[in-house]
């Protein structure tokens, strides 16, 4: 096993942690990481994190620590090291300060909002919401969001609808953009904005560390929502205040689009932002192309995620080769002395601004 010192001085790498939830999908992770995934009620894998996920147990099943990321080879909660090592993996920061995932849905999710930071902290008690973003990696047949009301709606117009949802599984969806994806596709997910992931989707997601999601839709597929699942445990009316109703038109998806910039390009070299600072203070996304070329001084405490390709890390205690579907957090003691070296896209998912 590690010591402490080269775990945090160290590229630190994770053992796979696939999260439960009521949707199907997963099949397209095969492609990805390379495995045997199928279709089933593990299509989120969530990265680097030492976020719970809330699932409700009432089917009986309960995992410890569920949503939780484990250091490969070190049976070590990241979690632990986030509590006992905050400055040598965040800086100045206590935490990381974002929760990344990858979910590939084969069915459309329901309609949902996430709350922004002051909803968060007058209902959760919490100084985060749930701002986050979406870059398409993959697609299936067909694949689309949902993002934003088609037209005006009023709070009465959506409540109409919700109660409608219980007979009428795609009452809900006429109110909404359909949007068809491919990949490469960035999307900003504002928070308040009601939206669905629809089938088809592999998605990076970079997001505000909280798993708040109001989904007033009575239905999951062929599963039913229980009221904890559709409103956390908040009664219909506070639930409903999550929603924007006054953000409506093809004018809140051009919005939510984002556009590439680039920051760095030299030989064999590309750096782009995907998501800025400028564009939301919650987090950042950067992607990194490399064609046979090394890259040092990675960006600290960021979750870095090898899409495409393949190549080297290295760092201070040796070095590992990589390719598509690995991942690893660079810790901010450790950025200066981490080199990615070879042929491959890397996007880096960073911590808050400040």
């Amino acid at each position: 096993m590690k010591d402490i010192n080269s775990i945090l001085r160290s590229p630190i790498f994770f053992e796979s942690n696939r999260v439960r939830r009521i949707y199907r999908g997963g099949a397209l992770f095969a492609g990805f990481f390379g495995d045997r995934s199928e279709d089933g009620f593990y299509p989120e894998e969530w990265i680097a994190s030492s976020v719970l996920a809330l699932n409700d147990n009432s089917d009986g099943i309960e995992v410890t620590h569920e949503g939780i990321s484990v250091v490969r080879g070190c049976d070590i909660l990241f979690s632990e090291l986030v509590e006992n090592y905050p400055r040598e993996l965040f800086g100045e920061r206590n935490d990381a300060g974002i929760l990344v995932k990858m979910l590939d849905s084969a069915i459309r999710l329901p309609v949902q909002s996430h709350p922004d930071k002051a909803f968060a902290r007058q209902h959760f008690h919490s100084s985060y919401g749930k701002t986050e973003s979406w870059v398409i990696l993959g697609t299936r047949e067909d694949a689309c969001i949902y993002y934003g009301f088609k037209d005006h709606v009023t709070k009465e117009r959506f409540r109409a609808a919700v109660r409608e949802s219980a007979t009428n599984r795609d009452a809900m969806v006429p109110l909404l953009n359909r949007v068809p994806v491919k990949a490469g596709d960035v999307f900003l997910i504002a928070p308040k904005t009601v939206h669905a992931i629809g089938p088809g989707c592999l998605i990076l997601e970079t997001q505000e560390p909280t798993d708040f999601t109001i989904q007033p839709e009575a239905w999951c597929g062929d599963h039913i929502l229980s009221e904890k699942e559709m409103y956390l445990g908040l009664d219909e009316e506070a639930a409903l205040g999550c929603f924007d109703y006054d953000t409506f038109g093809a004018e809140t998806v051009n919005m939510a689009r984002q556009t590439p910039q680039v920051e760095l390009s030299r030989e064999g070299i590309q750096l782009e932002w995907l998501i800025s600072y400028d564009s939301t203070p919650c987090f950042a996304v950067k992607q990194l192309t490399l064609e046979g070329a090394s890259y040092t001084s990675l960006p600290r405490a960021s979750v870095c995620v090898i899409v495409e390709g393949e190549g080297e890390v290295s760092g201070m205690h040796g070095s590992e080769r990589v390719k598509k579907g690995d991942f690893f957090f660079v810790p901010h003691a450790a950025a200066d002395s981490i080199t990615l070296t070879g042929s491959m896209t890397a996007i880096f998912c960073l911590p808050p601004k400040g």
